[in-house]
């Protein structure tokens, strides 16, 4: 009975060592084999001659996996977290990220719309491609129409995408509609492929009453629930720590979706950038940081904000696979989405991805770039290498599209865009109340006192509020 007893205990004491060594996990192996080699001469005492050969031979194999691992193991370093990956070296070596070669720009389209590799073309239909140009045109009229309504004085603020179009609708594109977006400020054409209503876009910024948000936010802070796409928050990068939040409920309840947070190389610089990309990794979230490289934090250049390879060069640092981009290129920004999105689903990691591109219009109506920047400068982003012009410019290859469609579409969208503009401007303004309303489930009497008072001052001096623009 002792003997059967000891024999069966040996061999699994034989396989745990095998496992330990096969995991490098030295010093549990040197105490197990110890104990292997401690116990066998009880084994021997009862064992007959083929058990003892038998045991004798796997003293002699765990023997020499453990030599072997430990052989092998002088090359490496033990230490705790990244030890498996850290191998020893006798030399002294400086790493100088100058003579370090950057992580280069996937590119499928060049300049002039032509497919560099038809092994990288993705084959988007006709009508998809049609329709992202058509929207990047809308997209664009709608802005130089609400950036000139700022100018005269009709809504408060406006920031345009000029440059940035492809980074919009070519992500979008290859999304799925119930993947979670975080965006930043600067991402509209998201939702309009994702089927925001262009009245929505005018009822926002001009804050009316038909307004989602009931004027409570700026100009261009969009958001939707029915189109999952969380609504903008003025504050830089608060999006991304949120994010990788929303990716790990995602996770937790194993929905087949990941989130995507839009941001800018300047909010790179901010520190919840930094504690979401660490979270992200370190929990695995399926999510996508996407960064719009655009040259520009507001007027401070990228080479003023950062010394090394821009922000795709913290991605492996932070453990995270990592896609640099042409976002001019609508084709190579629908494939690395696919890629990313891929990884974040089966995976369960989350991806870097930044696209580089320019931002050709003002940061926003608060600023002026031509302070900062030459037009020479801009002139080449607008007309040389617009995302715009390259997409028409493929579509005009495959015979797809004529002078006579972009005519057509321009004059379209432009009668849209001002059909719905004018019914915005025209529509009141919400019900005061909503300066009360909605901040608690209930009102507390703090928050109706507060709203009384100003009903009374309201009605004590009529004539110096226009409350003919508010529903009353």
């Amino acid at each position: 009975m002792y003997f059967s007893i000891n024999i069966s205990a040996l061999v699994h004491v034989f396989h745990v060592l095998q496992y330990e060594c096969l995991a490098k996990k030295m010093a549990a192996a040197r105490c197990t084999f110890s104990l292997f080699t401690k116990n066998i001469n009880k084994a021997r005492s009862f064992a007959k001659a083929p058990v003892y050969t038998c045991i004798s031979r796997s003293i002699s194999i765990a023997s020499k996996n453990l030599q072997d691992i430990e052989h092998a193991s002088e090359q490496y370093a033990n230490y705790p977290g990244l030890g498996s990956k850290l191998k020893f070296t006798n030399e002294l070596n400086v790493i100088d990220p100058d003579t370090i070669e950057g992580i280069p720009v996937y590119q499928v389209l060049n300049t002039k719309g032509v497919v560099i590799d038809e092994a990288h073309d993705p084959q988007l239909s006709k009508e998809v491609l049609v329709d992202v140009y058509k929207k990047m045109l809308l997209l664009n009229t709608m802005d130089k129409i609400l950036y000139e309504s700022q100018r005269q004085g009709r809504i408060s603020f406006y920031m345009t995408c000029y440059g940035e179009e492809a980074t919009h609708f070519g992500t979008a594109c290859a999304l799925d509609k119930d993947d979670l977006v975080f965006g930043q400020y600067r991402e509209a054409g998201v939702l309009m492929w994702r089927g925001y209503p262009l009245q929505s876009f005018m009822n926002q910024c001009y804050g009316n009453a038909n307004d989602l948000g009931l004027g409570r936010q700026m100009p261009v802070h969009y958001g939707s629930k029915d189109l999952n796409f969380v609504t903008i928050s003025s504050t830089l990068a608060t999006q991304m720590p949120q994010a990788s939040g929303a990716a790990y409920a995602m996770k937790i309840r194993k929905k087949n979706n990941c989130v995507i947070c839009y941001f800018g190389d300047g909010a790179a610089s901010e520190g919840d950038a930094h504690a979401a990309f660490n979270f992200a990794a370190t929990l695995d979230c399926p999510v996508i940081f996407f960064c719009r490289n655009n040259g520009y934090a507001i007027s401070t250049p990228v080479k003023e904000q950062y010394r090394g390879d821009g922000i795709a060069a913290q991605g492996p640092s932070y453990g995270m696979p990592t896609i640099r981009v042409d976002g001019n290129d609508m084709l190579a920004l629908y494939n690395a989405t696919r890629k990313a999105r891929d990884i974040c689903i089966n995976q369960h990691r989350p991806v870097m991805i930044e696209a580089m591109t320019y931002r050709v219009g003002h940061h926003s109506t608060s600023d002026d770039s031509s302070a900062y920047r030459s037009m020479n400068e801009v002139k080449y982003w607008k007309d040389i290498d617009s995302p715009i012009n390259r997409l028409r410019s493929y579509l005009e290859n495959k015979g797809w599209w004529t002078d006579e469609n972009n005519e057509s579409c321009k004059s379209e969208s432009l009668k849209d865009i001002m059909r719905t503009f004018e019914i915005a401007e025209k529509t009141k303004k919400p019900h005061i109340e909503a300066l009360f309303s909605e901040v608690y489930d209930e009102w507390t009497p703090r928050i109706r006192k507060q709203y009384e008072e100003t009903m009374e001052h309201i009605q004590k001096y009529p004539n110096e509020y226009p409350v003919e623009n508010y529903k009353m």
